[in-house]
């Protein structure tokens, strides 16, 4: 019986900045530090950066005038960055700078006077945040697309001045049927010159589909409103394999392991590494699985530099 890892898991660049500018800023001006939302989708993370003094809040209101907010790796909108001034905040802003991408594009389509189509999730605080940056006044307008349908249902006159952008954390798979509806609906459209969606994001699921072809159950550790976490746990269910999101070791049913052989393991974007470990001995100790191959992680060569006043 054995266990297979994904050597493309866990942290990325965008997750790995976000964390380490809370852990600064509270280092550097002790607690209470607000945070807008949770800086990263995961559970874990987010607990232990409570502990150390970060407070998570949903609405800017929320925080006292002056005090320090920090946004969160999902980016905010327009409106978020003005009350933030209003309110006087001293500000640091961790947002994903492959969110901050997308917002650049949508500034510019924004100014253009464009209709942007942006692919994503309702209710997602990525796709919130994306679309409060766009700016109406220049008389184009934001419009969400999440399903092949909504494409079809897209009423526009002039696909000259249309645009798309998409999520970050999307399935790569179901964004390129999108993309390719709306170019063969619109053939003028015009689109991001690179992928929105991020390189952690590809690279975590090209490693999850190998997985899910050497194994019979693959186990994705991450938490449930991480948006990336659960597109691997699809991607692993489409290729006919059982496939579960679990936090941690806590959430692991016994009764998924009955018959399985042949386990695959990976991790979401904003998912530490320690609880993959944790996992890992469980598998070994408690129900007589070894570990084949390596368990090193690939050095996917992408690094972010912290804000200003945080070097």
């Amino acid at each position: 019986m054995k266990i297979r890892l994904a050597d493309t898991r866990g942290f990325c660049a965008g997750v790995d900045r976000a964390i380490e500018i809370v852990k600064k800023v509270l280092e550097v001006n002790g607690a209470p530090v607000y945070v807008k939302h949770e800086v990263v989708h995961n559970k874990t993370v987010v607990n232990e950066l409570k502990s150390l003094g970060a407070v998570f809040v949903e609405e800017i209101d929320e925080v006292p005038d002056g005090e320090i907010v920090i946004y969160s790796a999902h980016g905010v909108s327009k409106i978020v960055e003005s009350d933030s001034k209003e309110k006087e905040l001293d500000v640091f802003d961790a947002t994903c700078p492959l969110v901050s991408k997308v917002h650049a594009e949508v500034n510019t389509y924004a100014k253009l006077g464009y209709d942007c189509l942006l692919i994503g999730h309702l209710n997602h605080p990525e796709v919130e945040g994306t679309m409060g940056q766009f700016d109406t006044s220049y008389g184009g307008s934001i419009t969400l697309i999440e399903t092949l349908d909504d494409v079809e249902d897209l009423k526009c006159s002039d696909g000259k001045n249309l645009a798309y952008v998409t999520q970050t954390t999307l399935s790569v798979d179901d964004t390129l049927e999108i993309t390719n509806l709306l170019v063969s609906k619109f053939p003028d459209i015009t689109g991001p010159k690179k992928d929105d969606i991020c390189y952690a994001t590809q690279n975590r699921q090209d490693a999850v589909k190998q997985l899910a072809l050497e194994s019979d159950l693959v186990l994705v550790i991450g938490s449930i409103n991480s948006s990336n976490s659960n597109r691997l746990r699809e991607i692993a269910e489409r290729s006919g394999v059982d496939s579960y999101l679990i936090d941690s070791i806590e959430n692991l049913e016994e009764s998924w392991l009955e018959g399985k052989k042949n386990i695959g393991v990976t991790s979401g974007a904003s998912a530490p590494e320690h609880l993959v470990k944790e996992l890992i001995n469980s598998l070994e100790k408690d129900y007589g699985y070894s570990l084949q191959g390596s368990n090193k992680i690939m050095d996917e060569g992408i690094a972010f530099r912290l804000p200003k006043g945080l070097r």
